[in-house]
């Protein structure tokens, strides 16, 4: 059993004003709704539990589920970490997302995260594995940014 890690850094500049997109980064039904493989996320307090479909990893198969700690600054910061009382878990992601305003009346938002996932197999498959989650973990960024998008009414 390995620990591998994948990280995402990532910014847009969307015409919606702050209070739309944050209205949207904080709702987990939604969130769930537009992130692929996220089949749910319950809320429960500050924490947040993210379930995921299947995502294939070289051969093994990991159906992630995680607890995030969420800590919100309105519509300026969302801060998530891992539950520090959930060490049972083998998937933990930790990151930020902040917004801004814009001149345009549009808000710049960012994200920089970066998930963890215990897996089956050795230390030695890192590069391959990481490339993996790193491709995987893109492809989420993508098909989100584009649903939050859409979302928006900027789409």
């Amino acid at each position: 059993m390995a620990t591998f890690t994948a990280r995402d850094r990532s910014s847009a500049p969307l015409r919606s004003p702050r209070s739309e997109v944050w209205a949207a980064l904080t709702d987990a039904s939604l969130i769930a709704k537009i992130t692929p493989y996220v089949t749910s996320i319950d809320v429960e307090g500050e924490k947040w539990l993210w379930r995921m479909g299947t995502i294939p990893v070289l051969g093994v198969s990991v159906a992630p589920r995680f607890t995030e700690v969420m800590e919100f600054e309105p519509e300026e910061r969302i801060q998530f970490r891992h539950d520090p009382s959930r060490p049972d878990e083998m998937t933990a992601v930790e990151g930020t997302y902040l917004l801004s305003d814009r001149a345009d009346g549009g808000t710049d938002v960012s994200i920089d995260l970066e998930i963890a996932c215990k897996l089956p197999l050795p230390g030695l498959a890192r590069p391959a594995v990481e490339r993996v989650m790193v491709q995987v973990v893109k492809h989420m960024g993508v098909v989100f940014s584009r649903n939050l998008l859409k979302h928006l009414g900027e789409a």
